[in-house]
Parts: C-alpha cells; structure tokens; sequence
C-alpha cells in the first residue's frame, strides 16, 4: 500500500471516528429537545416517538415559574465573573512574560499551584471568610470564588499565547512613545482575541454550570443562579418533567450560542500558544 493510499484510509477512519463521537454526544441532547415538546404521558409512553402535537407552551411555562430570575442571575454573575478572571489573569501573564523581574519564574509556579487547590477542600474556609466578611449569600460570595479559582488556568493558557507574540511588535511601540500600559491594551489585547475567546469560553463554561459554590453560599432563592434553580424548579414542578426538559435547553442555549459565534477564535486561541512556553 503506497503512501496516497494510507493517507486516504487514515482520513476515511478518522472521519468515520469524528461521526460516531458526534453521534454519541448529540444523541443526549436531540433526547432532551425532542421530550421537551411532548406532554408527560407522551414521554412515558414513548421517548423515543415524535410528539402527537409540538408542546411550545413547556417553554413558556419554564420560563414564567422562575427560570427568567434564575437565568437573570447566572448572566450576572457570569458577566462580573468573566471580566474579573479576564482583567487580572491577563494583566499577570502579560507581567510574567514581558517584565522579567527576579523571581517571576517562582511566581508562576506558586499561581499554577492553585490549579492543584479542589474546591471541596477549600470549601469549610470560605465559608467561613464568607461570613467574616458579611457577604454570605449576596453575589460576591461566588463571584469571588469564581475569579479566584479561575485564575491559574486562565493565566497558563494566556502566558503560553503572549509567548509566541513578538517582541518586536512591542519594541516598535516603545519607539512611537507607547508605556506599557498602551502597549498591552492597543496592541496585545486586539492581536489576542483568540486566546481571550477561549478564555472566555471555557470559563463560562465552569461559571455557568457551578454547583457547588452557588448551592452552599447563596441560600437565597432570588440569587441562586441556573444549576441550583433548575434542581429547585424540578422539586417545584413535582412529575412535570417535560417543563424541566424545556428549561434544560434554555439554559444550555448561551453556552451553545457563544461557542458556535467563537469557535474558530476558541481553536486558534488554544493552539497558536502551543508551541512556546
């Protein structure tokens, strides 16, 4: 077999490879869409059936029994969160990679290291500084421990990226009379959309579905944000499980939207970096 051939059959199996894990991850969620529009005898009878009559009232429902304070929420703290993580995990690593001031190196193993900490261990402690401080149970509460424990990947992701940015680029700016502080936002930020857009991605992803950081500081109905809602959402709706399926997809809709608006930023933003660091 000569080397065309090979190539072929290799890009023939690994297509056939990406359709079967394509398959299997979105044969979950056209389950939850497809029983979202049927009513509840329907989805007992047959899950797997067409619905006898396309049930767009679940949506509404969803939304008008408290899922729109929920979502209201999550946007929130998403937002303040993902600012918050993006601001000061760039500031760090352009810092680290760019002034390279005695003892930076150690700097950034001791910021790796949070990648280490498990949020159940430190979950006693922040309790109990939440409480000390007198932010328990307001936004703060897990907005902090979001940006906290986002940091040390989003700086890794982000150094590596700068890294492979030329300097020459910044030397340049130097000489047109730029400080350093313009040198970052005119230059670095605009040429670094992609490795802010996968930053921001899989951020929002962690941001958006945390558990349980929002289950045990937020004890007020009004602040919990979408995963502590939709658990309470099904105990309010008891067996209307069509409701909660409707509600599922509501929630999954801006993570969805966000990655098919930056998914070719996302791939470049982690590969570009790949080869430096």
């Amino acid at each position: 077999m000569n080397n065309k051939k090979k190539i072929r059959v290799s890009t023939i199996l690994l297509n056939l490879l990406c359709i079967v894990l394509a398959v299997i991850i979105a044969a979950p969620l056209a389950w939850i869409i497809l029983n979202s529009f049927k009513t509840n005898p329907e989805l007992f009878m047959d899950s797997l059936a067409l619905p006898e009559t396309w049930m767009f009232s679940n949506y509404v429902k969803a939304w008008t029994m408290g899922l729109y304070r929920y979502f209201g929420n999550s946007i929130l703290v998403s937002a303040v969160s993902l600012v918050g993580i993006l601001v000061l995990a760039s500031f760090l690593a352009y810092g680290l990679t760019r002034f390279r001031a005695k003892g930076s190196n150690i700097i950034f193993i001791i910021v790796l290291g949070g990648m280490t900490l498990s949020e159940q261990i430190a979950l006693v402690p922040l309790y109990n500084i939440l409480q000390k401080l007198h932010i328990y149970n307001t936004y703060a509460a897990v907005i902090l421990p979001y940006i906290a424990f986002r940091i040390p990947f989003t700086v890794f992701l982000m150094r590596a990226y700068f890294l492979s940015i030329p300097v020459e680029l910044e030397e340049a700016a130097v000489v047109d009379g730029y400080n350093s502080f313009q040198i970052f936002t005119k230059i670095i930020v605009p040429i670094s959309r992609p490795i802010f857009a996968s930053c921001t991605i899989v951020n929002l992803n962690f941001v958006w579905n945390e558990f349980l950081f929002a289950n045990v500081f937020l004890s007020d109905k009004n602040l919990q944000t979408i995963p502590i809602g939709l658990m309470t959402f099904r105990g309010d709706l008891s067996t209307d499980y069509v409701t909660t399926l409707a509600g599922l997809i509501i929630a999954s809709l801006p993570l969805i939207i966000l990655f098919l608006l930056m998914s070719k930023q996302f791939v470049r933003g982690l590969t570009s970096g790949a080869v430096k660091g």
